[in-house]
């Protein structure tokens, strides 16, 4: 069976236009462009962007889809133009022939036979997330009529790191969201602005480049998304796999789950109390949200590990495939760190996997129809369950009594 929601991009870094299409969505749902664009602005700005971002100003055409500001229930269709386009159309590109390590140019030409790198390094670009941004945008849209939010922020870069307290508080993680648009570092900590601007400072004069750690976070979940019955269906195995899928992305965790690896049971798992009209609740969420691949009802917590950007101005060692004599990179336009400008693309994918799974779970058409089989979900309720309390028994073949 196929999800619920699915979207596909199409286009090169250099090439006219990038467009995606998200199929799946429902009828009857708000849709602001213009908060498209603000999270395509987030996606291009920050301290030690490179020149693409610079040049680049991307507003998105929404071409199907939308009628009245609503959602119809036909696939939304976006595009957006390649500013730079015109710098190459037309033009003789000079050969590429010496793969850099760490980016798609040596694999892409293994697989795919390329007679030019240059061909795996237009579709492999992280230039293709920003149709990811649009289709996250128009997800986090989606949730909003449901009380769900998404939203991120950096917690460390290089070496400078943001140890932040460990909490279950909506309204805390709301601040962290707001404060983190307030910085071109997407900090929750605005006193670390200072060390981070002069990390990235130092690694710009040594013309080199550096990786860093975000966070991405959801408000809102209802317990109860995911399922534990098969594993492509545990929810935050699907968040990982779409985390993982941004370019760069090398590692992914919920809430500390490394730091967990190292503690004993007791000093990790999150006690369950009840208060006495019955609500459950828990004082930790050590789990980031999920137990058994469902949702809990928690924040989810998912914690990115982002490596340094492989194009770097001082060349790494290669190899050029044309000569077979060794060759240092060629640099190519790039970043010297693209940790802040990774935060909405992670929130993206996240809104992405969370908005399929809530509308697999409460199914319908419009939002019409759908808001009030939400109302319906079980919560954290004792009252919701029907406990026999009574014993019972395995009984698999016909003849057992």
């Amino acid at each position: 069976m196929l999800p619920r929601l699915r979207f596909l991009t199409a286009g090169e870094s250099h090439g006219p236009k990038l467009t995606a299409i998200l199929e799946g969505v429902p009828a009857g749902f708000p849709l602001d462009v213009k908060k498209i664009n603000v999270d395509l602005a987030r996606r291009q700005t920050g301290f030690g962007r490179g020149g693409r971002m610079k040049m680049e100003r991307d507003e998105v055409s929404v071409t199907s889809g939308i009628a009245a500001g609503l959602t119809t229930g036909a696939p939304i269709a976006m595009e957006l133009d390649n500013l730079d386009y015109k710098n190459w159309k037309g033009k003789a590109i000079a050969p590429m022939t010496t793969p850099r390590p760490g980016h798609a140019d040596l694999t892409g030409a293994i697989k795919y036979g390329h007679a030019d790198l240059r061909l795996s390094l237009e579709r492999a670009s992280a230039r293709e997330t920003a149709m990811r941004v649009c289709v996250g945008s128009v997800c986090k849209q989606l949730l909003s009529p449901f009380d769900i939010e998404i939203g991120g922020y950096v917690t460390q870069i290089g070496s400078v790191a943001i140890s932040l307290k460990e909490t279950t508080s909506v309204s805390e993680y709301a601040k962290r969201f707001k404060d983190a648009q307030k910085n071109e570092f997407a900090l929750p900590d605005l006193t670390f602005n200072d060390a981070v601007h002069e990390e990235i400072k130092a690694c710009m004069k040594a013309k080199d480049t550096l990786g860093g750690i975000f966070e991405i976070i959801a408000l809102g979940i209802p317990p109860g998304l995911g399922s534990y019955s098969h594993w492509d269906r545990r929810l935050e195995a699907q968040i990982g796999m779409a985390l993982l899928s941004i370019q760069a992305m090398k590692g992914v965790e919920f809430a500390n789950a490394f730091e967990n690896a190292t503690l004993r049971g007791t000093q990790v798992h999150d006690a369950i109390f009840a208060q006495e009209n019955g609500t459950l609740y828990r004082n930790t969420n050590r789990s980031g949200g999920f137990e058994g691949g469902i949702t809990t009802g928690l924040p989810l917590i998912a914690r990115v590990a982002m490596k340094p950007i492989n194009t770097t101005l001082n060349p790494i060692q290669s190899t050029n495939l044309a000569t077979k004599k060794p060759s240092p990179t060629t640099y190519e336009r790039s970043d010297f760190c693209a940790v802040p400008r990774a935060v909405p693309i992670g929130e993206a994918m996240v809104a992405f996997v969370l908005a399929n799974a809530l509308f697999e779970k409460i199914g319908g058409d419009s939002l019409k129809e759908m808001m009030p089989r939400f109302k319906l979900l079980a919560q954290n309720q004792i009252s919701n369950f029907d406990l026999t309390n009574e014993p019972w028994f395995f009984r698999y073949e016909q003849n057992e009594s």
